[in-house]
């Protein structure tokens, strides 16, 4: 019996929730079968829970996981805060170690110097500075601390080296041209795959509600929705709302809970949703909102176009390539929101449009098209031909 070629897929946790982890597994479920694949990873993962919750057939199967050091892990563990991007440079060490006995090395966690062979999956490059917002906690305030952090942290990653020879695939154009800036290569499109079928519920059969997707997080603006939302009630008064996601902050979903309960004839929270509950939940709603300025890509809107909703985005970031050319349904301010959904709540020819427009848009999001995409890629690099690559 021939043995199987060794793929190395670097990445902190497949464990859900998140839209990185999702990426991940489903590289994994792509190259399963195919390849002899190994998980670099930061922590172990139950593969009954990645199933269940992104749809993957992981449990049983051959993939083992490669945590860092168990010693490295005690470390850093007492240690309050969440070091990311130095856990980041400690994996792709770990991840330089196993190298030599792999033949195609994958990140799914954004640029590592892995060597000159290897995928690089990229939500948000790396080392573009200074970062995002939605990035910065309180012990980053201190600059002169934080510039320290990043040196220590790129020299333990050997994250300077370049990446000319790798093959760079990027989650949408808005992170393309940021990644083809800042690294001077091309790159490719792979946007992510949104699992699951979606019951077809007729648009006369669904409720006049909105779902907001997501971690309950400072950056995912729960809050604006809910101000949006309460205005649109003004002319639409039988809109209601449902949050659903998990906690990502205690003190936030504190805050996020207390509001629902300000509102609860209207507002219902939903809190660590099974699949199968997510996808009734999904189906059964016409609307989908989104509040977070400047996101990457958002797996959270694509699931909801995906299920047939007409999803509304602020206009910026990777997002609005979910939603493509429709102004309607991208917002710049809360007031230019209110207007868009009112107009669009208020009318059933343009429903009929942007459902129409949205439907012929959701493929691009399909898990086949990923699967397919990742194993061309990487049967690509095994063979050294080099992956073709579009900017």
């Amino acid at each position: 019996m021939t043995s199987l070629r060794r793929v190395l897929i670097v990445q902190p946790s497949l464990q859900p929730p998140g839209g990185g982890q999702a990426v991940a597994a489903w590289m994994v479920e792509a190259l399963k079968d195919r390849y002899d694949v190994t998980v670099a990873a930061w922590q172990a993962a139950d593969f009954a829970a990645v199933d269940r919750c992104y749809g993957t057939s992981l449990q049983g199967s051959r993939v083992a996981i490669q945590c860092v050091p168990t010693a490295l892990r005690r470390l850093l563990k007492p240690i309050p805060l969440r070091l990311a991007l130095l856990r980041a440079s400690l994996l792709a060490r770990h991840a330089r170690r196993l190298a030599q006995t792999h033949h195609v090395l994958v990140s799914a966690d954004n640029e590592l110097a892995l060597g000159p062979r290897a995928i690089q999956y990229v939500h948000y490059p790396r080392q573009l500075r200074p970062r995002p917002l939605a990035d910065i906690r309180w012990y980053h305030r201190p600059k002169a601390l934080l510039d320290l952090y990043y040196v220590v942290c790129d020299r333990l990653a050997h994250s300077r080296e370049g990446f000319a020879t790798n093959t760079l695939l990027v989650n949408s154009t808005w992170t393309a041209e940021r990644v083809a800036r800042m690294h001077g290569v091309p790159v490719r499109i792979v946007y992510p795959p949104v699992p699951g079928d979606f019951p077809d519920v007729p648009w006369a059969d669904r409720e006049l509600g909105f779902l907001c997707i997501g971690r309950f997080a400072e950056e995912k603006e729960l809050e604006r929705v809910v101000e949006i939302l309460a205005e649109v009630r003004r002319s639409v008064p039988d809109v209601h709302l449902h949050l659903v996601g998990g906690r990502d902050s205690r003190r936030y979903y504190r805050r996020i809970a207390r509001l629902a309960r300000i509102h609860r004839t209207w507002i219902r929270l939903h809190e660590n949703l099974s699949r199968p509950e997510l996808v009734q939940l999904v189906a059964s709603q016409r609307y989908g909102i989104h509040a977070m300025r400047e996101e990457h890509f958002g797996i959270a809107p694509a699931e909801m176009v995906r299920a047939g909703c007409i999803v509304f985005v602020p206009d910026g970031g990777g997002q609005v390539e979910i939603v493509g050319s429709e102004p309607p349904l991208r917002y710049r301010t809360n007031d230019d929101a209110v207007a868009k959904i009112v107009n669009v709540l208020t009318d059933p020819g343009e429903q009929t449009r942007l459902r129409a427009h949205l439907a012929m848009r959701r493929e691009l999001f399909s898990v086949e098209r990923f699967v397919q995409t990742i194993r061309s890629v990487v049967d690509a690099v095994d063979r050294g031909v080099g992956q073709e690559r579009e900017t």
